[in-house]
């Protein structure tokens, strides 16, 4: 029952993890050259209360590069459904089908396993991945620009954050929670860039590139430099 056609869900998925461990591997880990439509991500709620930080550190998000966490994802979903597959169809005499039934079942119970397993060890992958950084604080995006991938960002003291995609000085690529510092006056919206500015206690703060805000951020740096 190994190889049996009725697995071909989760061979699937299996290779789909594969091939997006090669291309983390040939691109460098960066996902620079790397094509994936991530509108998914995108429509997370911009205005999401604080508590869905906690929601998507515990996928991993945010915690190692998103090409990396999806390949271990895909894989783990692959493997540990096949087994499923096999070991309920060793009981029962023939492989589960149908998304109706028990096939529907493992599907979704080995979905939440790798989700569960990937959010473990993605703490791990992701200080690997920083290892091969210069700078491997939390503070290595600070200076960096990124994408805002979320409706807009909202502001400090309204208890929400927003999210961009950043690569970070290695080149990885990391999606972020951020909010605007209360002193600026441009709200960046989904797709616009911004500058990463400062590390707050579950979040980053970021402004609009090329905005009067970066110039005033730029000023008060300068200012303080010169008082040194």
């Amino acid at each position: 029952m190994l190889f049996n056609p009725a697995n071909a869900t989760y061979w699937i998925f299996l290779a789909i993890g594969i091939i997006l461990f090669l291309l983390t591997i040939f691109s460098g880990g960066s996902g620079e050259d790397i094509e994936i439509d991530m509108d998914a991500d995108a429509d997370i709620d911009a205005e999401a209360e604080l508590g869905s930080v906690e929601i998507l550190g515990w996928l991993g998000i945010g915690k190692a590069p998103l090409i990396l966490l999806l390949a271990v994802d895909f894989s783990l979903w692959g493997a540990i459904g096949w087994m499923l597959n096999v070991g309920v169809g060793n009981l029962i005499g023939t492989i589960p089908t149908g998304f109706l039934g028990l096939g529907g079942v493992i599907l979704i119970s080995s979905a939440a396993a790798s989700l569960f397993v990937g959010s473990v060890i993605s703490n791990p992958l992701g200080k690997i991945f920083a290892s091969f950084s210069d700078d491997t604080s939390s503070d290595r995006f600070i200076g960096c620009v990124g994408t805002v991938t979320s409706k807009q960002v909202p502001y400090v003291n309204s208890r929400r954050v927003g999210q961009v995609d950043v690569f970070d000085r290695a080149r990885n690529l990391v999606t972020i929670s951020v909010t605007l510092p209360q002193w600026a006056e441009i709200v960046p919206e989904r797709g616009e860039r911004v500058l990463i500015v400062d590390r707050e206690k579950n979040h980053y703060a970021v402004i609009a590139k090329d905005s009067s805000d970066e110039q005033r951020w730029l000023d008060d740096r300068s200012q303080i430099r010169n008082s040194q």
